[in-house]
């Protein structure tokens, strides 16, 4: 049975944050894979600017290229309207059913886990994987109380402080200001070869599923 982390987000752009967070996972809960899962239409950003699907597939592939450990699904991409986590779980667990599935996520937003869509379903399917914070103190016991499949299927995860923000590299492009180090090489080149981000989004690419 293989350990299969499930890594969730907008992705626009994805940036050297995502791919350290999502290493740092895979070593320290021994996962065998990392699956990037890019949002198709996210539930909570209905009406906001998401560059499409192809660029942002695009850039994903650039960025995890050669590294064998991570891959992509495009379970949220190949279906039309809002996809909330519980559904694109139960199609990952038909795909993977011998595999044990981790979904990885930040401590900001375990905290605002009870208010998701089928939080119960969700903790069902997947093990929280949940990287701590700096400045975020949540209350495991209110989550708990408010979503009882998650009790025994919450695990905590040391994890680098990471300032780096998909929002920022779009305002910083729309600025003409440089991103370099922000995100890999390859990605960089794709943004300003298709003129990405000339006018700066507001959306993160945190996935919360309300």
């Amino acid at each position: 049975m293989a350990r299969l982390g499930i890594f969730g987000g907008t992705f626009d752009p994805i940036h050297n944050g995502h791919l350290l967070i999502a290493e740092e996972f895979r070593e320290q809960l021994q996962l065998d894979r990392v699956l990037f899962l890019p949002a198709g239409q996210p539930p909570h950003k209905v009406g906001r600017p998401i560059s499409p699907v192809h660029h942002r597939l695009a850039m994903l592939h650039l960025a995890i290229r050669g590294e064998p450990a991570f891959g992509v699904s495009y379970v949220d991409v190949q279906r039309s309207g809002p996809c909330y986590t519980a559904d694109s779980l139960a199609i990952l667990r038909a795909q993977y059913p011998g595999d044990e599935l981790f979904f990885l996520m930040g401590e900001d937003s375990l905290a605002d886990f009870p208010n998701w869509h089928d939080p119960n379903r969700i903790a069902a399917q997947a093990i929280l994987a949940v990287a701590l914070r700096p400045g975020v103190d949540i209350d495991l016991e209110r989550v708990i109380a408010a979503v009882p499949a998650a009790r025994d299927r919450i695990l905590l995860v040391r994890a680098p402080l990471i300032q780096i923000a998909a929002s920022e590299i779009r305002r910083r492009v729309a600025e003409g200001r440089s991103i370099r180090y922000h995100i890999p090489r390859e990605v960089e080149d794709y943004i300003y070869t298709h003129q990405l981000y000339v006018h700066a989004a507001t959306s993160s690419t945190v996935r919360h599923d309300p």
